[in-house]
């Protein structure tokens, strides 16, 4: 467990430290966290599956909050005031940790769909627009909606065409009122 501990933080901070988790080597992060590379290949098996610990561990409150807490991430909140609560959460996750989201959503067997945190997204907000009276089809609506998350295009506006976090979170959040019927 103690080792977990140190390959996680030494991850964290050098992943942090890069432009790119790619440009980090796992010689790199075991010399960091005084451990063998043996070690991490043994407890995470890859570079994904190293970039996944650290993404699932910064975002274990976030997920904490959406499956068990208080309004507006928590179950119990209206469809109408989860579903741009959701999104301006992951959006917000997003643009803290665009690095590491967008290796993982590099790696999925060539699809971000196929990754288990896109699947956990999906089934979260599918199931509150599910919720919502008249929206015939939520499975497609979650994906067109966390579409405007990805990373690659968080990336993209931010990096292209110089859109402030500020701007894309309205942005978002005013697309997302339209479906949900919110002025």
């Amino acid at each position: 467990m103690r080792n977990r501990e140190a390959v996680l933080a030494a991850a964290d901070e050098l992943f942090a430290c890069s432009q790119s988790p790619g440009g980090v080597s796992m010689d790199d992060i075991a010399a960091a966290a005084g451990v063998g590379k043996g070690t991490l290949f043994r407890r995470f098996g890859d570079r994904t599956g190293l970039i996944q610990a650290v993404v699932e561990q910064r975002i274990q409150s976030l997920r904490h909050a959406v499956e068990e807490g208080p309004a507006p991430l928590g179950p119990a909140t209206p469809p109408e005031e989860r579903v741009p609560a959701l999104l301006d959460a992951l959006l917000s996750f997003k643009l803290d940790n665009w690095h590491l989201t967008l290796a993982l959503e590099e790696t999925g067997s060539g699809s971000p769909y196929r990754a288990g945190h896109y699947a956990w997204w999906h089934r979260t907000l599918a199931d509150t627009l599910q919720r919502m009276p008249g929206l015939r089809d939520s499975s497609y609506a979650a994906h067109a909606l966390l579409a405007a998350t990805r990373a690659d295009l968080v990336e993209h506006l931010v990096g292209q065409e110089h859109m402030t976090a500020e701007h894309m979170r309205a942005a978002l959040a005013e697309f997302t009122a339209r479906l949900v019927g919110r002025p």
